[in-house]
């Protein structure tokens, strides 16, 4: 049996973190995920795997991120690079993902997020939370869920799911480029 991993074992095991954390709908704080080889699964814990479970890499949720209280999740972000900085991973994953809420604005949003940082720019802190707190109230900002997946070797993917706008609309397209938060890609891939 061959234990190296296709093209398209990343985002097949992004798709099913996507799915997963999608059935506790959104408002979720970030999470953390082992990308385990399912072969490897399978042989630590048999029946745990169905033996006709074609997936390549398992996820497996990790305990709940030690993220203090915080309604718009806007301080988590510290907190969550100071949890990868010291986070490291066992020989027997292969890579790892990150779940994050996160607000995407149009680029004519680019101006009013220029006008709010800019006079911060001596306070780090308050410059980032300035620019947060008008990309969450800006008309045109969305909310976002970002599923960020990176293996052993380098190579990484991130996935971007748009929260529906209607309750009647159950849009789950996953969109992804190249150029996608590659501060969390180096983050994740830090880690192993």
């Amino acid at each position: 049996m061959s234990t190296a991993l296709t093209p398209d074992a990343l985002g097949s095991a992004l798709r099913d973190v996507a799915d997963y954390v999608g059935d506790d709908g959104w408002n979720q704080p970030p999470a953390l995920f082992a990308l385990v080889p399912t072969h490897v699964l399978a042989a630590a814990n048999p029946g745990l795997i169905a033996d006709d479970d074609p997936s390549e890499l398992s996820p497996v949720a990790q305990d709940p991120l030690p993220l203090g209280p915080d309604n718009h999740h806007a301080d988590h972000y510290a907190e969550l690079e100071q949890i990868l900085g010291t986070t490291s991973w066992p020989d027997a994953v292969a890579g790892c993902a990150l779940v994050l809420q996160v607000v995407v604005v149009p680029p004519e949003a680019e101006a009013d997020l220029d006008s709010a940082f800019e006079p911060l720019l001596g306070d780090p802190d308050a410059a980032e939370a300035a620019a947060r707190e008008v990309a969450r109230t800006h008309p045109g900002s969305r909310i976002a869920r970002l599923i960020v997946g990176a293996l052993r070797g380098g190579s990484h993917l991130v996935l971007m799911q748009l929260k529906p706008e209607t309750e009647e609309d159950d849009e789950t397209e996953l969109l992804t480029h190249p150029d996608l938060a590659p501060n969390l890609v180096a983050a994740l891939a830090s880690t192993l």
